[in-house]
């Protein structure tokens, strides 16, 4: 057990395994195949669910972990793995269909591998990470419910039109936070490359 600052108020991060935001995270990492299989094979009603199911429980993993303590290594490591495999399942899916156009994978894409680069630069400095930032999980957030909106924007009826600029709003807000948020993580790579070689919380 490790007790860590977050701002003025201490929280605790565990070794514990089994928890119920570590639970929510595993749940949404097996709905991932599901949900391509869905999306895939046109079963829309079943594909919205489970992009719907993944952004609650993005949300209640968190909360819950931060307002019972019950934050842990583990989750700190299944949390942002599930987050980014719903996200690119989802680009690969939507792709697939001619629901979203190439250049939103690509841009989206360009940002995970920028992020890849920048974590194993540091992990040859001795780092094992960085902690989530606030920005990056507002990114998430953003485009964890645009594409759920962008899926029901395929409908030609009232519901798509309703659907396609609420979707696309929080889809260009999710595009532009992901990309503030690997700046935000750039500069803090360079901080902590400056204070000398420790581990850092991912």
């Amino acid at each position: 057990m490790e007790v860590e600052k977050a701002g003025e108020r201490e929280h605790v991060v565990t070794e514990r395994l089994v928890t119920i935001p570590n639970v929510l995270s595993v749940l949404r990492l097996l709905g991932v195949p599901v949900f391509l299989w869905a999306i895939v094979s046109e079963r829309d009603g079943l594909a919205l669910l489970l992009l719907l199911f993944s952004g609650v429980t993005d949300y209640l993993d968190g909360k819950i972990a931060r307002q019972f303590n019950m934050e842990s290594r583990l989750g700190q490591f299944l949390d942002p793995i599930a987050d980014r495999l719903y996200i690119l399942t989802t680009l690969f899916g939507l792709a697939w269909r001619e629901i979203i156009p190439v250049w939103l994978v690509v841009v989206l894409l360009a940002r995970e591998v920028v992020m890849a680069l920048m974590l194993l630069f540091l992990r040859s400095r001795g780092q094992l990470g960085l902690p989530v930032h606030f920005v990056g999980k507002a990114a998430t957030f953003n485009l964890l419910y645009a594409f759920p909106l962008l899926l029901l924007a395929h409908r030609d009826d009232w519901l798509g039109a309703l659907a396609r600029p609420v979707g696309w709003g929080f889809a260009w807000w999710g595009v532009v936070l992901y990309w503030l948020a690997a700046v935000l993580y750039a500069v803090h790579a360079r901080i902590v490359l400056t204070r000398g070689p420790r581990a850092v919380t991912s």
